[in-house]
């Protein structure tokens, strides 16, 4: 599972294709059966396939204007507040070819130009099926077409700088300011994270930081002002600051995995509480949201 392409997919025809919300038209039905087992690893190696999760296309949300978002499945993080736990591992989504996927986003080119929008690539970790996700948006931005990764950068170190040509916009996840925090949230390591937001100062590449409050486990002073502090570093090339409340409306997902989920009680934080929190970045010059 650690490169996107090792791991095990479990694809359930009889549930139908996995399709979320305003994308309900933008499914294909992609027949693969022709693929034996060594082709298809071979193909998802190369990128002519990958396991997408899902689709939305919606406005205002996952960068600007109106935002086709392609959910990719896996993920190297194991964050406790997760909404799309079943994103972790490659077991859920449809398997599409590289070029079915970019005609549909091609598709929307008129929208995404009335609009201001483009293309998003979340997950999961967008960046775990690298070499699809580094064709779909080279030839995304070919075509004319503003581009946009959400990501945690845990595997920013993947992408070449050629990569980073054909990426506008990076949604940059700080889970947290400090690195033993960070471990309880995700089970991984902050350093990664840093790095690639080093890399994307270094060469002026647009970054929105987002932060989820979450009672009793991010919301700290403390962590809150290592956040502040890590960010400020990078405070040339941040246009905004999206510091977001918990929810736990993915909870039902995660007792459908039969995963633990330890935020049971956790109840979303008050909303003074997280205004005080965006008046902290406030305070070090960010537009906040």
């Amino acid at each position: 599972m650690a490169d996107g392409i090792t791991g095990v997919v479990h694809l359930n025809p009889e549930e139908g294709e996995k399709v979320r919300g305003a994308a309900a038209g933008l499914g294909t039905d992609n027949d693969l059966e022709g693929y034996t087992r060594p082709e298809l690893m071979q193909a998802r190696r190369s990128g002519d396939v990958a396991l997408v999760h899902s689709w939305e296309l919606v406005t205002a949300v996952d960068g600007p204007g109106t935002r086709m978002t392609m959910f990719m499945s896996g993920c190297p993080l194991r964050c406790q507040y997760c909404h799309n736990p079943d994103t972790m591992e490659m077991k859920v989504g449809t398997l599409e070819r590289i070029e079915d996927v970019v005609k549909r986003i091609k598709r929307y080119k008129p929208i995404f130009n009335a609009s201001g929008g483009g293309l998003t690539i979340s997950g999961g970790e967008p960046l775990f099926q690298i070499a699809f996700a580094r064709r779909v948006l080279k030839e995304v931005h070919d075509a004319g077409i503003h581009t946009t990764i959400d990501t945690s950068g845990y595997l920013g170190a993947r992408l070449r700088d050629e990569d980073l040509d054909n990426i506008d916009l990076v949604l940059l996840d700080v889970k947290s300011g400090d690195e033993e925090t960070y471990k309880k949230v995700t089970r991984r390591e902050l350093q990664p994270t840093i790095d690639f937001g080093d890399r994307l100062n270094a060469i002026d590449k647009p970054v929105w930081i987002r932060f989820v409050v979450v009672p009793g486990l991010t919301d700290g002073p403390e962590n809150v002002a290592n956040v502040a502090k890590i960010v400020s570093r990078w405070k040339s090339n941040i246009e905004r600051i999206e510091v977001l409340p918990f929810h736990n409306m993915g909870a039902d997902k995660w007792h459908e995995l039969g995963y633990p989920y330890t935020l049971e009680d956790t109840k979303p934080p008050k909303p003074e509480d997280v205004e005080e929190i965006r008046e902290v970045f406030r305070k070090e010059g960010f537009v906040v949201y």
